[in-house]
């Protein structure tokens, strides 16, 4: 009988890489607003209809038996639609065979293309205010995010800032342009900004440029990559979601240079395999959209923005009015709350609407007095108009009165 050895167990425990990871405010803000019935702002999810030709697409592949594995990289009639969307609009041209992936949403796009290219201990700049994923993925692929604030109160790209976060482990700088949650569409001095600091110091940038097709001002705004030098040093994410109200399909594409992408088709392929295979062949539908349908997103969008900021304004409730996107800052510091989240859940308790606290986009964020939440407005207007009128009662959540109401 062979001798029985008294091995000490080791505990079962997470690994590190995620116990100090959360996640992100809105969750729990979210989950706060359908319990209590409230209108949910807080979210980027339309309450509106996506377009009936992407829909039917969708169905017709399925029913089609479209149903099995796509290529890893995605469809190529979809990648080709991509490149010829991208070259009508900037008059560039991307090799859809060797510069194009298709992945399950621009988050999993990001991450693929942090994991291809972050090494442990590596940095990478991130501008704050931040979609709440960019840091933890960067943390997951064993990298270091390093965090360089947008300067206030207009969120500007500064040159000093992120200069001085630079160290000779900086690997990248991750940009979001149109910004959530600020609604900024960086200017060509601000993009021109970020361009030298790559240049000048050898590193890639990585630009989420997932609301790109919903602007308001110029409808078709600066690309980091349309910059001198900048198409071989930068990865572009963006998707379907948000263009076309399908944020449920988790569709998205990176474009990067081709070694660039052999890496993240590698952690692509590992992470998901492929995209769902019936959606793309939906998506082909929709990337061949006419122009008429970019404008009367954007006009629809003008008309949802403009109907929240002067419906807010009028209550005597200030507005960052964004440039691109569908989400904008609205300022409640009058009310004389020094705590956004503990404010955030009052407004769904006592007003019945749900908006997400901007200190849930920083690390780490100074209390100034100042108290920001973020509305979405990928709502119909009924929906905000709605919301505009619970929020006239606003002024119970006024200093004072809030030790009451808790």
């Amino acid at each position: 009988m062979g001798t029985i050895i008294n091995k000490k167990q080791r505990p079962i425990s997470l690994a590190n890489r995620v116990q100090n990871l959360q996640l992100p405010v809105f969750r729990e803000i979210a989950a706060l607003a359908k319990e209590r019935g409230a209108i949910n702002l807080g979210g980027g999810t339309p309450d509106f209809a996506a377009p009936i030709e992407i829909k039917d697409a969708a169905v017709k592949a399925i029913q089609s038996d479209c149903n099995q594995y796509a290529l890893s990289q995605g469809v190529l009639e979809l990648r080709v639609g991509i490149a010829k969307r991208l070259d009508q609009q900037h008059d560039v041209e991307f090799d859809s065979e060797t510069e194009i992936t298709i992945c399950s949403g621009a988050t999993e796009g990001i991450a693929a293309s942090l994991l291809a290219v972050v090494n442990p201990d590596d940095e990478v700049i991130i501008l704050e205010p931040a979609f709440t994923i960019y840091a933890p993925d960067v943390v997951l692929c064993g990298g270091k995010p390093v965090y360089v604030q947008l300067s206030p109160p207009l969120f500007r790209i500064e040159r000093e800032a992120i200069e001085a976060a630079l160290s000779p482990r900086t690997k990248a700088i991750l940009i979001n342009s149109p910004h959530n949650p600020t609604g900024r569409v960086f200017e060509i001095e601000e993009l021109t900004i970020v361009a030298d600091i790559c240049k000048g110091y050898g590193l890639l940038a990585i630009t989420d440029e997932i609301y790109d097709e919903i602007v308001f001002d110029d409808t078709n705004p600066p690309r980091l990559w349309t910059l001198s030098g900048m198409r071989e040093r930068t990865i572009i994410v963006n998707g379907f979601s948000k263009t076309y109200s399908v944020t449920g399909w988790r569709l998205g594409y990176v474009v990067a240079p081709p070694e660039l992408t052999k890496g993240i088709r590698i952690a692509h392929n590992y992470l998901t395999i492929s995209a769902a295979a019936p959606l793309q062949e939906a998506a082909i539908e929709a990337i061949g959209f006419p122009d008429s349908y970019y404008q009367d997103l954007r006009n629809a969008y003008k008309v949802r923005r403009d109907l929240l900021v002067k419906g807010l304004e009028r209550l005597g409730i200030p507005c960052l009015v964004p440039e691109g996107g569908y989400f904008l800052l609205a300022d409640f510091s009058h009310l004389g709350w020094d705590d956004d989240v503990a404010f955030s859940k009052q407004l769904i308790e006592t007003i019945g609407v749900a908006a997400v606290p901007l200190s849930g986009f920083y690390q780490n964020i100074s209390k100034d007095g100042q108290l920001l939440l973020r509305f979405a407005f990928c709502k119909t207007e009924e929906t905000l108009r709605t919301a505009l009128l619970r929020l006239e009662k606003i002024e119970l959540l006024q200093r004072g009165q809030k030790e009451t109401i808790k």
